[in-house]
């Protein structure tokens, strides 16, 4: 197989030059400033000058989900009260590697603003609208079904991670007493249920106003046909649990998949963070240490001990 190219900033400052008439981007015509966003992910990430956001496909894996994010963005625009990105240029960068250039969405991130109460309103108004776009649809253009996770086995990982982070003196192992082996069973995923899912509805992919609002929604890539409850675990690591279910209640969502969504993040974030302080996950550690907090802060309906037999979970 041939190795790619790796993409430099000269590389980059080429492509750009051939999409942007001079000063479009209100640089003149030394061409805009290009310099690479941390962010990882599948792309090599630029930021082009303050209107654009060039995203490079470094492998064949790549491209097939750049080209996917592409038309999925266009089938789910028209459900969500947010915006997604549009792309102005696309093509390929190197033979057979693709790129696109897209419109920089206003505003800040969720790790950068704080989100209101009007803002939890806008997230209830992307988890609704996730539910409305048609799965046959997404599935046509793509987007792989995912089978949901065993909260149970997750639940087994977390309670070895909690010790080692008990043993670091960064979390009291205990809490994880409140999930027991029993409780993961009756927050298992509910056959039917599977929705459009973002799959990384995490702080720096929502796009977020100073006054709070959620604007915009980035990086579709590992969107799947999966279990809702992995977005409102999304949601609990970026605006904290109590705002997350809060936004899924509002958006129709019950007890079971919202105190599901809780304690997938609340393992994740154990899990993670042993994995960090053990050297095997390379995530910034302040940022997950964040993320533990805000995954494990109370919410009232962990008040509720027990889910109706018959599966309904009406009365919460």
């Amino acid at each position: 197989m041939t190795q790619a190219p790796t993409p430099t900033a000269d590389t980059v400052r080429r492509l750009v030059r051939t999409l942007l008439k001079e000063g479009a981007d209100g640089t003149g015509t030394a061409g805009p400033e290009v310099r690479p966003v941390t962010e990882g992910g599948g792309h090599s990430t630029w930021w082009v000058g303050g209107r654009h956001v060039l995203r490079l496909a470094l492998d064949r894996e790549a491209v097939v989900r750049q080209r996917r994010e592409l038309r999925l963005r266009e089938l789910v625009r028209p459900h969500l009260p947010v915006t997604v990105p549009t792309s102005v240029a696309r093509g390929e960068w190197a033979p057979g590697l693709t790129y696109t250039l897209d419109a920089k969405l206003p505003g800040g991130t969720a790790e950068e603003h704080d989100v209101s109460a009007v803002g939890e309103a806008d997230l209830a108004g992307l988890l609704g609208g996730l539910r409305e776009v048609p799965v046959r649809q997404a599935e046509t253009l793509g987007v792989p079904r995912t089978a949901p996770r065993s909260l149970e086995a997750l639940r087994r990982m977390a309670v070895q991670a909690a010790e080692r982070l008990r043993a670091a003196d960064e979390f009291d192992s205990g809490r994880m007493a409140q999930l027991t082996g029993p409780a993961a069973a009756q927050l298992a995923a509910q056959s039917g249920t599977a929705v459009l899912v973002h799959h990384a509805l995490r702080g720096e992919h929502l796009v977020t106003t100073a006054d709070g609002r959620v604007r915009g929604v980035l990086d579709w890539s590992g969107a799947a046909v999966g279990d809702p409850a992995e977005d409102i675990a999304g949601l609990a690591l970026a605006v904290g649990s109590p705002a997350a279910v809060r936004a899924a209640t509002l958006a129709g969502y019950g007890a079971r998949p919202c105190l599901r969504g809780l304690w997938l993040a609340r393992c994740d974030t154990v899990i993670r963070l042993a994995a960090r302080l053990g050297g095997q996950d390379a995530g910034p550690l302040p940022l997950l240490r964040t993320q533990l907090r805000r995954a494990w802060e109370a919410i009232l309906l962990e008040r509720a001990t027990e889910l109706r037999e018959d599966g309904s979970d009406d009365g919460f």
